[in-house]
């Protein structure tokens, strides 16, 4: 027999999304369940953990879970572009950490979390909408029946797959990366390295996390390279390619590997008793596919929806709807703008990647961030496109206001 649960709430997967729908579900009085397939939330470490200093403020994410980042470094074959600012306006997490404060700050609003649960399949009622989902655990077959279900189970989408409302991403990035001891690292500069012999579809980075720990990963859009980036990462990190000569001496700590969207927001996320939040629902940046910021921020939204929707005794897919409308509104415009400058970036040779370093060159350090965190507000892309002298740069915000 199958042990059985009941809660009003379920969110499946304890990511960063998942961590957040069930703090604001929890908060506002909802009984919640989080359930990770793992051994440990963030056993596995999936992403390299950049986002942004103003995002972390806003969140309350503890001081000693990132590293300030203040000095943003692109490299391409033949050129390099420094870009500086007098406060740190980007971050590296402590990827473990920040993801264990979370659901931790969830349990504390009395969320239950079950690890080592491995949910296969929705469950519906007989109208076909979902009313909660089952697996297995160390114990057995597991049941959870609920009034909603937040799936934020990550790039893999398992619950909206098991009710037919999704297939596999079409495009998305792989990404691999080793977290690594090294001799010398400047712990207040990331570096973006660009062109074929790094990624032909995408980049290589250097994140540190200090006290001479960084992350030397490579990124690979799909479909777009059949390029293997963790044989990729191999052959530029024995080379020693590039800014990783620098580093001196490589010690490797930990290994990641991880997958994320790049569709772009293609996906609907509500449906009756269904929210889609984090990389399920395709919330990523597409320029450095990034997406943490925006799981937790619309993790939280969800929760909150959830939440009032249940304890009004109304779950359809239009009571839901207000999470949906909530995103969209803030960042579907900017989403789409920074599709297509990653549809000119992704395109470039090595020799226009050294042309186009020497336009991010002449960016100051809030239009570089803007470009990089895809926060294209409509008026400050106007003015810029409108007012910088520089015709190149001027093209690339008309890019981008454009599309808006």
């Amino acid at each position: 027999m199958p042990k059985e649960y009941k809660y009003d709430l379920v969110v499946v997967g304890g990511g960063p999304a998942g961590s957040s729908a069930a703090l604001m579900a929890a908060k506002n009085g909802v009984k919640v369940a989080i359930i990770e397939k793992e051994n440990s939330i963030a056993e596995t470490v999936r992403t390299s953990g950049v986002t942004w200093i103003q995002n972390i403020k806003e969140f309350g994410i503890p001081d000693d879970c990132f590293n300030p980042i203040k000095n943003f470094t692109f490299c391409s074959p033949n050129n390099e572009v420094v870009i500086s600012d007098t406060v740190p306006r980007a971050a590296v997490l402590d990827v473990r950490k920040t993801y264990r404060w979370l659901a931790l700050q969830a349990e504390k609003e009395g969320a239950e979390i079950f690890v080592k649960t491995n949910i296969t399949d929705a469950i519906k009622n007989e109208k076909g909408d979902i009313v909660g989902v089952k697996g297995t655990s160390p114990e057995g077959e597991v049941i959870f029946h609920s009034k909603v279900v937040i799936d934020a189970s990550g790039f893999s989408s398992t619950v909206s797959k098991s009710m037919g409302f999704v297939t596999q991403w079409e495009r998305f990035g792989a990404g691999a990366e080793y977290e690594v001891n090294v001799e010398n690292v400047d712990a207040d500069t990331w570096w973006l390295m660009v062109g074929q012999q790094y990624s032909p579809a995408g980049y290589a980075w250097i994140f540190p996390l200090g006290k001479n720990i960084v992350r030397i990963g490579v990124g690979v859009g799909k479909p777009e390279s059949g390029i293997d980036p963790t044989q990729r990462l191999k052959e530029i990190m024995e080379s020693k390619l590039g800014p990783i000569k620098k580093l001196g001496k490589i010690t490797p700590i930990e290994f990641h590997y991880g997958l994320i969207p790049n569709d772009g927001l293609s996906r609907k996320t509500v449906y009756n008793n269904l929210i889609l939040v984090g990389d399920s629902a395709g919330q990523a940046n597409p320029l450095v596919l990034e997406g943490i910021r925006y799981a937790i921020k619309f993790g939280r939204v969800a929760g909150t929806v959830s939440s009032n929707a249940i304890k009004l005794r109304k779950t359809d897919e239009s009571a839901l709807l207000p999470y949906e409308d909530n995103w969209r509104k803030e960042i579907e415009s900017k989403i789409k703008s920074a599709i297509k400058v990653q549809d000119r970036w992704i395109g470039l040779s090595d020799k226009e990647w050294d042309k186009e370093l020497d336009i991010i060159k002449e960016l100051k350090s809030e239009e570089f961030l803007d470009f990089i965190k895809a926060d294209f507000g409509l008026s400050n892309m106007l003015k810029l496109a409108t007012r910088h002298p520089k015709l190149a740069v001027r093209q690339l915000f008309n890019l981008v206001k454009g599309k808006n």
